[in-house]
């Protein structure tokens, strides 16, 4: 795997911090070969979720750079390496973050995965901007998922409110959403999370995506191509998280696999059976 040093693209609002694999940007229509990427494959966009940083894929990255894919990991708005003061954070606003960092590193076309929050963020590049997207992945997203019952919306209001104020509370659910395997270095990124969210500026930038609408309905509709739906069967967030996984993959006329044993974060938790179930996908769309 190339080292790699942050980057940053800048939008409206801020500057949106990334990595990339790649020792140089590619160009033209379609992906072109740089050093440590395999001829005929696609750039990979993956984008953490909510309140996460792009290290979340920390472990998978090297699985699939071996593999020989250039991947680029991203922060969002006002989280990790990105700035804060940003006034938008919904998955529309993060849309519009990916496609610059397209155009900024000359990307006509990729595959772009996105976990929990950010699920809608790609299928919302994939609906505006088909001519740019080869493929989307959900992983463990809430994209088009079956309606929340009026206590996991009380639950869900209640906890967002309290973690603007107490971000210890994120450093504690990540226990929850690990319920099987955890990677080794599991306490020292919770802690770098809960740190994170404690510095300046973060407080707005939590407010905005526990209050965002993570699940819009009906974004499926326009989305032309591939699509995988990966979802951990111990997923936390889903009481029945098969069950999502398949209206997921019937909105988007796409399939589903999931990741025995998987909570929230397979990418981090179960870091190859997720690359054993990514990688044929890439090679499908390239």
């Amino acid at each position: 795997m190339n080292t790699t040093v942050t980057q940053y693209v800048t939008v409206p609002g801020g500057r949106i911090a990334f990595d990339d694999s790649a020792a140089g940007p590619t160009t033209g229509t379609t992906a072109g070969t740089t050093a440590g990427t395999a001829a005929g494959s696609v750039p990979v966009v993956l984008l953490p979720g909510m309140l996460d940083r792009r290290t979340t894929y920390r472990h998978l990255v090297p699985l699939l750079t071996a593999a020989g894919h250039r991947v680029i990991t991203m922060d969002l708005r006002g989280l990790g390496d990105s700035s804060t003061g940003f006034t938008d954070h919904s998955p529309a606003a993060i849309a519009t973050d990916v496609v610059a960092l397209l155009d900024h590193l000359g990307i006509g076309r990729a595959v772009l995965a996105g976990n929990s929050y950010t699920g809608a963020t790609v299928v919302k590049v994939a609906g505006d901007r088909p001519e740019l997207v080869a493929g989307i992945v959900l992983i463990d997203a809430f994209i088009e998922n079956l309606p929340p019952n009026a206590f996991q919306k009380a639950l869900v209001k209640t906890l967002g409110a309290a973690l603007v104020h107490f971000p210890a509370l994120w450093g504690a659910a990540q226990k929850l959403y690990f319920p099987t395997e955890r990677p080794a270095d599991f306490d020292a990124y919770r802690a770098g999370l809960v740190a994170m969210l404690r510095e300046p500026g973060r407080k707005a930038a939590t407010r905005g995506y526990v209050s965002g609408d993570s699940a819009p309905v009906g974004w499926t509709a326009a989305v032309t191509c591939p699509a995988l739906v990966l979802m951990g069967t111990k997923d936390v967030d889903f009481p029945d998280p098969e069950l999502v996984a398949d209206r997921q993959a019937a909105a988007l006329k796409g399939r589903k696999v999931m990741i025995d044993g998987g909570g929230h974060y397979p990418m981090a938790g179960f870091p190859q059976a997720t690359a054993d179930a990514l990688l044929p996908f890439l090679h499908e769309v390239a």
